[in-house]
C-alpha cells in the first residue's frame, strides 16, 4: 500500500455509491479493512524514522476521516500529533501549538472520547507554558475545560461502577419461581420408573395366578 494522495483518492472513489445500503456495507467493511492494516503497518514501522512514522500515521488520519471511523482518525491523530512533536523538537516554530492540542481535545469530548481528550488537554497547557509569557486567561479557560471533563469521566466512572453493583446484586436474589435442581429431577424421575416397574411385576404376577 502506498501511503499517498492516489491511494486516498481511490479508497473515495470507492466509496461513491447511489445505493445507501450499498454505501453503509461498503464503508463498514472498509473500517474493518483499514483497522486491521494500520495495526500490521504500524506495528512493521516500530522501527522506522520519525518522518516515516508520522507519513503513515497523517495518511490513516485522512483515510479513517473518509470511511467515517472517528475513533480510530482521533488516535491516529493524537499519534500524528506526538510524532510531530518529535520530529520538530529543536523547531519549536514547526511544532504542535496549543490551538492544535485544543482542537483535538476538544473534537475527543465531541466524539465522547474524554480519556483521549484529558492528554489533548495536557498538551495545550504545556504548549502555553512554553510561551514567553503565555496566555494567562487562555490557560484558565483550557484549565477550567480540563476540569469539567475530569469530573465527567468521574461522573462515568462511578454511574459504571452502580450498574455493575445492581447488576451483580441482581444476579445474587433467588428468583421467585425457581425450578428444582438436577439431581432432585433426576431422583423424581427415578422414582417414576421404580413406580412403574412395581406396577408392571404386580401385573405379571396376577396373569400368571389367573393362568
Amino acid at each position: 500500500m502506498r501511503f499517498d494522495d492516489e491511494t486516498l483518492r481511490i479508497l473515495e472513489s470507492v466509496l461513491v455509491s447511489k445505493d445507501v445500503k450499498s454505501l453503509i456495507e461498503t464503508r463498514s467493511r472498509l473500517k474493518e479493512f483499514m483497522r486491521s492494516e494500520s495495526v500490521t503497518i504500524l506495528k512493521l514501522n516500530e522501527k522506522e524514522t520519525v518522518d516515516r512514522k508520522l507519513n503513515v500515521a497523517e495518511f490513516f488520519v485522512r483515510a479513517f476521516a473518509l470511511v467515517g471511523d472517528t475513533e480510530s482518525c482521533l488516535a491516529l491523530k493524537y499519534e500524528a500529533l506526538i510524532l510531530r512533536e518529535l520530529k520538530y523538537m529543536n523547531h519549536p516554530c514547526l511544532q504542535v501549538s496549543y490551538e492544535e492540542w485544543l482542537t483535538f481535545a476538544e473534537d475527543c469530548c465531541c466524539n465522547g472520547f474524554y480519556s483521549i481528550a484529558i492528554k489533548g488537554f495536557d498538551n495545550a497547557i504545556e504548549c502555553l507554558q512554553h510561551i514567553s509569557v503565555g496566555d494567562k486567561v487562555t490557560g484558565e479557560v483550557i484549565k477550567e475545560r480540563w476540569d469539567k471533563v475530569r469530573v465527567l469521566i468521574g461522573s462515568r466512572s462511578v454511574q459504571a461502577e452502580t450498574a455493575k453493583y445492581l447488576k451483580n446484586r441482581a444476579l445474587l436474589k433467588k428468583p421467585e419461581n425457581e425450578f428444582q435442581p438436577p439431581k432432585t429431577q433426576a431422583l423424581a424421575s427415578s422414582m417414576f420408573r421404580c413406580g412403574n416397574l412395581q406396577r408392571l411385576q404386580i401385573s405379571q404376577k396376577r396373569k400368571i395366578n389367573s393362568s
